[in-house]
């Protein structure tokens, strides 16, 4: 194992960063970290510096304690950089919402897949020496798969594949992985994972099914209204959740 005294360079805040509050979302695609932003600023959010994205820290109101939202970070590269600056802030649990593509008949298009654990076919796991599986936190995870269908959505837990390669997913792999009963496939989530089971921090997400891999003809749902109006649904669950997780925390 990796003596972790000899990292050259070790995430921290610096002397002009605030804290931010321990919960917190951070949002995968641009699109919705946009989204995200407007909405945090819209409830009183002030903007905090972010190197290479947005981060917005949500007050306390009413019933709902104070959370963080963050992004965007595409690919286990800049989601674990962007992760790593969170926790140096003060990120304790953390809930990721981005898309996923369904390996599976019965994983419909606009339904929510809650990884558990994830096939790693990506280059940054590897650096954070782990024992064991990367596993989502169980207690959010749990909170998600009873909090998301009240407010209609179809959710489906289980293992997903996480790859860097968006543009390199074959039929096979495609057919392979779905037999062996993994659910989705996306480019963060297992090293998203690791980092949080290494660095001890609560982590699990919320991906929004926006295509479907296992037909014949590639289908994606990613470009028309329904999906758009869904997933903006589903960002507006999470600031909920977000909000009443941070209330109970404080």
């Amino acid at each position: 194992m990796v003596d972790d005294s000899d990292m050259v360079i070790e995430p921290r805040r610096e002397k002009t960063e605030m804290a931010i509050p321990p919960v917190g979302l951070l949002l995968l695609n641009p699109s919705e970290a946009r989204w995200g932003e407007r909405k945090a600023k819209s409830q009183g959010g002030a903007e905090r510096f972010l190197f290479h994205g947005h981060l917005t820290v949500v007050p306390a109101a009413g019933d709902n304690g104070s959370f963080f939202v963050a992004g965007p970070a595409v690919g286990a590269p800049m989601a674990v950089m962007t992760l790593e600056k969170l926790i140096a802030l003060g990120a304790r649990k953390v809930i990721v919402s981005g898309w996923c593509g369904s390996l599976l008949p019965g994983v419909e298009p606009l339904s929510v897949v809650l990884p558990t654990w994830a096939v790693c076919e990506e280059g940054t796991s590897p650096h954070y020496p782990i024992s064991g599986r990367a596993e989502a936190d169980p207690g959010l995870r749990c909170f998600l798969e009873k909090f998301l269908p009240d407010r209609g959505f179809t959710v489906r837990s289980g293992p997903i594949w996480t790859t860097d390669a968006l543009y390199r997913e074959t039929r096979d792999k495609v057919r392979q992985y779905g037999a062996q009963g993994i659910v989705a496939v996306e480019m963060e989530y297992s090293a998203l994972a690791a980092v949080a089971v290494f660095r001890r921090i609560s982590l699990a997400a919320a991906l929004i099914v926006s295509d479907s891999l296992w037909q014949e003809t590639w289908q994606p749902k990613y470009k028309n209204k329904e999906f758009r109006r869904r997933s903006t649904a589903l960002l507006e669950a999470l600031f909920t959740m977000a909000g009443a997780i941070a209330a109970q925390e404080s």
